[in-house]
């Protein structure tokens, strides 16, 4: 959500976002505990700007409410796929 959102802030509609999260559990003192997530995220944009976008994904994981909910580690893969104009 955070993604599209920096996307529309730019001006930018995708045709599809798709996210998948690997989540890491752990088993601390205090129990259980998400130590970590990494996303990959493919969008398909026409015509898509690469820096554009890589802008967007990294302010998306910078500023993501769900990440701060967290607090773990939170990593990213982005890629962006581009059809004709």
């Amino acid at each position: 959500m955070a993604l599209s959102a920096q996307l529309g802030e730019a001006g930018i509609t995708p045709e599809t976002i798709q996210t998948t999260a690997t989540v890491t559990l752990e088993k601390t003192a205090a129990g259980w505990a998400v130590t970590a997530s990494h996303l990959d995220v493919r969008a398909r944009i026409k015509g898509g700007d690469p820096a554009a976008f890589d802008r967007a994904a990294e302010n998306a994981k910078a500023g993501c409410p769900i990440s701060k909910l967290l607090n773990a580690k939170i990593s990213m893969t982005a890629q962006l796929e581009t059809g004709a104009a």
